[in-house]
């Protein structure tokens, strides 16, 4: 049942993408000529008729008549012209689609003829088919036509029938774009008739296409895959609409794997890999195992172009690293839910196969449980016929080289060890050669080196010497068990020396994305992502690299500046979320190779290399380490993001609460002033001429105390903008202690005439270099903090000495006190502590500012505990400054 509904929401998801953008309309036939345009124009007036707004793209006659006169009525998008330069003729003038044009005009259908048309050098794309994908990806409807052997999984098929190998090919992935497959079909024999009639090419052109591809038996060949391929397409449309629909008769789709090495077949196992994974719906995959031995430049390039296949065909591509192909290839298929491997026929050689070590006999023995199809090719037939090349191809003259001298000097040191030493297993010595052959080299290597060695041993060192006759029994058994010795060891050594060329491989792959990961974790922007990012590339890679966050091409690349087509390939890389320039179909004349950093609602940013002059080939392996990096980087990026919004979302909250405190504490506050001298200003206006000459003073003494009152609200708030905002400046001069507070005490009796206060000052205090006024103001503050907390009658004692150069006043209320997880808290701005009836009183701004200004002098202030454990004591700390020097 689980597997039924995850079929089901891959068959729902399959159909959610096909309906997303534009979808496709494939006229499909067998041959030119059987009136695949025909049939498309004729469709686009019908659609024209019912009100569709349909464009002509690009559409070619080939000068027919019939089909010139379907133009009449439909709209014909003016098509561009491309100046092409041959390298061995004249140049000439060529018409291609206008894609930027149809895009802007952005029809509900285009028409496009020929899907397998290859654009002038220089266009943007190396396909026609490519600008379809863009076309569609635009949201545009597409007809299209192409004839069944432009299909790349077909090409090997369509060679052997037709012996043309056809070069315009339009990748099968294509097809999955498909709204509907229009099959147009002929007769072999009304196409041959019209062949011969010149309505498909000229007269000369056809007599020599009779002879050749248009043949009876290669069109009826033809005609039989197109309506395969047109039927396999119906079955898997069926197939999925009733998987999404949840109807029974849906199988699993395991997936299809297929083996390639690079030594000349793997194309064509690439296609059959689609062809089988096609027919079974079924998702599929390629792989290469490298077991430690260097590839030559011919199979990498190879492998290379295997890898670009298969992506174009729809499979994914990756490279395995592991002493065993066999181990490596069933682990792979245990981790990726494989169920059928595809291999090439191998060459097996006489003693693998008597020992069952080929692989074809490995994988039957340990892969029981997976369906193996072995292919076998023309190629792979002649090639089981070579003997002396093949050693050639396994055993390279440096290696070969490398053995003879190995037993040279394994001779030659036998020989001294012999005479000088008395050594007499001297076997020891040339296993000692074999294995260090078998550590630098491939197995073929040490295999020579132990039968050289053996040769060696046997001629000079078992009597009688100088012969390769042995005298005695147990001297034969010496050099045949030394022979067989010298085989385990050189085999082990070379399976030994393959792991850790495939460990070193693979560990250099993760101490890359391992050092990206450590510079990206440091990194708290995008500029530092970028950066990192652009600095493990360019070590691991070894080319120029740009790193760029955002969903506009860069400017700059370093200090030199993007050509056009570059820029060109990295906006169109960012639009697509698709790799483009060097080394990509894609604008492939660019001089930068472009990544788009892929995020959750489109492109994040953008990875670009410029690899050196002469570099003509982007390896699989470094293409897979690049993407991975290119994750990680794009992960930074949204992080970076992501905690620059939630930051920016903390600010405005913190703000917010600010405000919020500010208004709610402030409004009060403010309010009974302002509410007192209005009254006491309307009680005066109405009654003031009837009143007592004490009452109007005492209603003006009123209206003096509160406004003040309410001017130091304002001041407190001011002087804490100004501290938040960095705006306080100090304009210091010399003042007594005893005046500073002596100005503050008396400051608040005017204000609070009750307010008893016990001045402890001591004797001999020096001045003070600070700013008189706003240590005054600080002093004002925590003095009016304590004349609040303290009870009626209970004086405030203030005490002030010199404590090792710094000044320490305190100032001691008799209140009831600060809770010890307060203390801290009470220097916050809108912070207040209720106690007792008291309630709260001020707007909690008094002792932040103090904290503010005595911070501005290097000073401190803390609250302790009372001298008796009653009441609070606040302690400010002055360090005592000189002025500077003057001239």
């Amino acid at each position: 049942m689980e597997s039924q509904r995850s079929a089901q929401a891959d068959a729902l998801l399959g159909e959610l993408q096909r309906q997303g953008g534009g979808r496709l309309t494939l006229f499909l036939g067998a041959a030119p000529g059987v009136g695949k345009t025909y049939a498309m124009l004729s469709r686009a007036r019908e659609l024209k008729k019912q009100g569709v707004d349909v464009v002509v793209g690009l559409v070619e006659t080939h000068g027919r008549a019939e089909t010139q006169a379907l133009l009449e009525g439909l709209e014909l998008l003016p098509r561009i012209r491309s100046e092409y330069q041959p390298s061995n003729g004249q140049a000439r003038t060529l018409e291609e689609l206008d894609l930027d044009a149809l895009l802007a005009r952005k029809p509900a259908v285009a028409l496009v003829d020929e899907l397998a048309h290859r654009n002038v050098p220089g266009s943007r794309h190396e396909r026609r088919w490519q600008d379809v994908v863009e076309l569609l990806d635009a949201g545009i409807d597409v007809y299209t036509t192409v004839n069944i052997q432009h299909l790349e999984s077909l090409n090997d098929v369509i060679h052997r029938i037709t012996g043309v190998r056809v070069s315009e090919t339009v990748p099968d992935l294509v097809l999955d774009r498909l709204r509907d497959i229009k099959l147009i079909d002929l007769p072999p024999r009304e196409l041959i008739e019209r062949l011969q009639q010149g309505k498909v090419y000229m007269p000369d052109q056809a007599a020599h296409a009779l002879q050749s591809f248009f043949s009876p038996s290669n069109l009826a060949a033809l005609r039989e895959l197109a309506m395969q391929t047109a039927a396999d397409r119906v079955d898997s449309d069926l197939r999925e609409a009733q998987t999404a629909r949840g109807l029974p008769g849906s199988s699993l789709r395991r997936r299809v794997l297929v083996a390639i090495d690079g030594r000349g077949q793997s194309d064509y196992l690439v296609r059959v890999a689609r062809r089988v994974a096609e027919r079974r719906d079924a998702p599929w995959s390629v792989v290469s195992v490298q077991s430690g031995a260097q590839l030559d430049d011919a199979a990498q390039r190879e492998l290379d172009r295997a890898f670009a296949l298969a992506r174009r065909l729809g499979g994914e591509a990756e490279l395995l690293h592991g002493p065993s192909i066999v181990d490596a290839l069933i682990d792979h298929a245990g981790r990726s839910g494989v169920s059928t491997i595809v291999i090439g026929r191998t060459r097996e050689r006489p003693f693998a196969r008597m020992f069952n070590r080929t692989l074809t006999q490995q994988l039957l023995q340990r892969a029981a449980h997976l369906e193996l199809t072995i292919v076998s090719t023309p190629e792979a037939r002649a090639k089981s016929r070579r003997s002396l090349h093949d050693v050639g191809t396994l055993l390279t003259r440096t290696d070969a080289g490398l053995a003879v001298a190995a037993a040279v000097l394994a001779t030659a040191t036998a020989w001294v060890a012999q005479r000088f030493i008395s050594l007499d297993d001297l076997s020891m010595v040339f296993i000692v050669a074999v294995v260090v052959v078998a550590s630098r080299t491939r197995m073929a290597a040490a295999v020579l080196a132990a039968g050289l060695c053996f040769l060696s041993y046997n001629f000079f060192f078992i009597e009688p010497r100088f012969t390769f006759f042995i005298g005695a029994r147990q001297g034969v058994a010496t050099v045949f068990l030394f022979l067989a010795a010298a085989l385990v060891a050189g085999r082990l050594a070379s399976r030994l020396r393959m792991q850790v060329v495939a460990l070193r491989a693979a560990n250099a792959h993760a101490t890359a994305l391992q050092a990206l990961s450590r510079q990206l974790a440091v990194a708290a922007d995008l500029g530092q992502v970028a950066a990192a990012g652009r600095h493990a590339l360019k070590q691991a890679i070894g080319a120029e690299a740009i790193v760029h966050a955002g969903d506009v091409a860069p400017e700059m690349a370093g200090q030199q500046p993007l050509s056009e087509k570059d820029r060109a390939a990295a906006d169109w890389a960012l639009k697509h979320r698709q790799p483009a320039g060097r080394f990509t179909d894609t604008l492939g004349n660019a001089e930068w190779w472009f990544q788009p950093l892929a995020g959750d609602k489109g492109a994040t940013g953008l990875v670009g290399l410029r690899f050196p002059a002469g570099t003509d080939r982007f390896g699989s392996e470094q293409r897979r380490l690049v993407e991975a990096m290119a994750d990680d980087i794009a992960q930074a990026m949204l992080r970076t993001r992501l905690v620059s919004d939630l930051e920016d979302a903390r600010v405005t909250g913190e703000t917010e609460r600010l405000r919020s405190a500010l208004l709610s504490s402030v409004s009060h506050d403010l309010r009974s002033p302002l509410a007192a001298i209005v009254g006491a200003a309307e009680t005066l206006d109405t009654y003031g001429r009837g009143m007592g000459e004490d009452d109007r003073h005492s209603l003006l003494d009123t209206v003096r105390l509160e406004g003040e009152r309410l001017d130091r609200y304002i001041q407190n708030l001011l002087d804490m903008t100004r501290l938040g905002h960095g705006g306080l400046t100090l304009n210091r001069d010399w003042i007594g202690v005893d005046e500073l507070i002596g100005s503050a005490t008396t400051r608040l009796q005017r204000y609070q005439p009750d307010v008893r206060f016990e001045l402890h000052l001591a004797k001999g205090l020096a001045p003070l270099w600070v700013h008189p006024a706003l240590v005054e103001q600080a002093i004002f503050n925590v003095i009016e903090n304590a004349a609040k907390f303290s009870p009626a009658g209970e004086a405030i004692a203030i005490d002030a000495r010199d404590i090792d150069g710094v000044l320490r006043i305190d100032v001691a209320d008799r209140g009831p006190g600060i809770p010890e997880d307060e203390r801290k808290r009470i220097f916050d701005m809108f912070f207040s502590v209720e106690r007792g009836d008291r309630g709260r009183q001020g707007t909690g701004l008094g002792l932040a500012i103090t904290q503010g200004m005595i911070g501005a002098h290097g000073g401190s202030v803390e609250a302790l505990p009372g001298y008796d454990g009653r009441g609070t004591t606040i302690r400010i700390l002055l360090p005592r400054m000189q002025p500077p020097s003057t001239p």
